[in-house]
């Protein structure tokens, strides 16, 4: 390891060992990344106390820190969450490996035959917040679809990151695979993230996870390619035509079920010919689960709503706080969510099949739910086992990032003395 105090040297370093660990890693059997991956989630679990005991320091550096109750669930383990990402490890090693996967083959006139195959990335890296759990699911994720991955974890999850980046590391060893495939940022200092974003040489991508600041920060600055995954300014849209009991299960489990995470309700969009009635219904129910409703005009005539302001409507609380406001339609619906969304998660809440098919067609978030929670917008939940993020962006990955979102693909074009005329 190259000297703390000089960042660069250090993290040319951790870019050049990164490198060569991929070169290896993309060829490396679907047997032994598997053996990597159950040995990690094995090291994993016997590490929980020395994990819950790191994760004690940081939790008293996040409350020195200030930081909000969202952000320190977000930051808090227990042998729960723990085992979650045991669970997660097992899924992602159970998963069909997807280095060398088929994606197309054909034949041409001219004798040729042509496949085009899924291979590795190169070199990954992450840059995430808080979220110690991003250690495990990230390097599980890379280290499945054969790439090497720099992680370089939130200053307040120092401590259980590096424990759990541990337990990886062994893994690899374990399976007589490089340990530099995963390998953690070892200092807190900022200047570490500025370095990353510079090293076109080494990292192939790196993907942000965290609030928007960081995000606009790695967009504006990066020289390296970028997945974004923006923040969650998750919409759900109560139609007229709503089953009043779906309505209530699927709202209060949206923002309350964890109020932290990305996929958590954060604007309610009531159809106003059930305004009064089901969305009153609603309404009352948030307030009684503890959420402060901060509603348009005619919903902040409710008991206990707080009016609106601007301000909330776009806004990401990762809070037991949710805005409100009363649309004509459909259509009145769509055209908020165009103008204060984040194109990550919007849900439709109906059993008008028109009405769905429209808020379907016409919007283009990366998820779109219908009669179902927002919480669901998971890579876990939809079958990968876990994910790196959730991309925002248009540009390769979209939606939940796991394995086989991690791969490009090249083309193997064989001939038999086969010349162009």
């Amino acid at each position: 390891m190259k000297d703390m105090d000089n960042i660069a040297e250090l993290m040319a370093d951790i870019g050049a060992r990164a490198k060569a660990a991929s070169a290896q890693l993309a060829c490396a059997s679907a047997e032994r990344k598997h053996a990597a991956l159950i040995g990690a989630a094995e090291h994993l679990w016997s590490a929980r106390d020395e994990i819950l005991k790191a994760n004690a320091k940081d939790l008293e550096y996040g409350r020195n820190k200030g930081l909000s109750d969202a952000m320190m669930d977000r930051l808090m383990l227990d042998e729960d969450r723990i085992r979650a990402m045991v669970d997660g490890l097992r899924s992602v090693a159970e998963q069909p490996d997807p280095v060398g996967e088929v994606l197309a083959e054909w034949d041409r006139p001219t004798g040729l035959h042509i496949k085009r195959v899924c291979t590795p990335l190169g070199v990954i890296g992450v840059i995430y917040e808080s979220r110690p759990n991003v250690t495990a699911d990230a390097g599980a994720l890379c280290l499945k679809a054969g790439n090497a991955v720099i992680l370089r974890g939130g200053s307040e999850s120092f401590h259980s990151s590096s424990a759990i980046h541990a337990s990886l590391q062994q893994g690899l060893r374990d399976a007589n695979l490089p340990q530099d495939a995963v390998q953690l940022v070892p200092t807190r200092d900022r200047a570490a993230v500025s370095e990353m974003l510079r090293m076109t040489d080494t990292i192939d991508v790196i993907v942000p996870r965290g609030g928007k600041g960081l995000v606009g920060l790695v967009q504006r600055e990066a020289r390296v390619p970028v997945f974004a995954h923006l923040e969650g300014i998750v919409h759900i849209f109560i139609d007229a035509s709503v089953d009043p009991e779906k309505a209530l299960g699927v709202v209060l489990n949206a923002k309350t079920r964890r109020t932290g995470i990305c996929g958590a309700a954060e604007c309610l969009l009531i159809h106003e010919d059930i305004a009064d009635t089901i969305g009153q219904g609603v309404i009352k129910a948030l307030l009684d689960a503890g959420v402060e409703v901060r509603g348009d005009a005619r919903l902040a005539r409710i008991d206990g709503v707080t009016a609106a302001t601007e301000e909330d409507w776009g806004r990401e609380f990762l809070d037991m706080i949710i805005a409100a406001r009363v649309v004509t339609g459909v259509d009145e619906a769509i055209d908020h969510i165009r103008t204060h969304g984040s194109n990550h998660t919007d849900c439709i809440l109906a059993e008008d099949a028109e009405t769905v098919q429209t808020f379907m067609n016409r919007l283009d978030s990366a998820i779109l739910m219908h009669n179902a929670s927002t919480q669901f917008a998971d890579g876990g939940e939809f079958g990968m086992g876990a994910e790196i993020g959730i991309a925002t962006g248009k540009m390769h990955a979209r939606g939940p990032v796991g394995a086989a979102q991690l791969t490009s693909f090249k083309y193997l074009v064989t001939g038999d003395g086969t010349v162009r005329g």
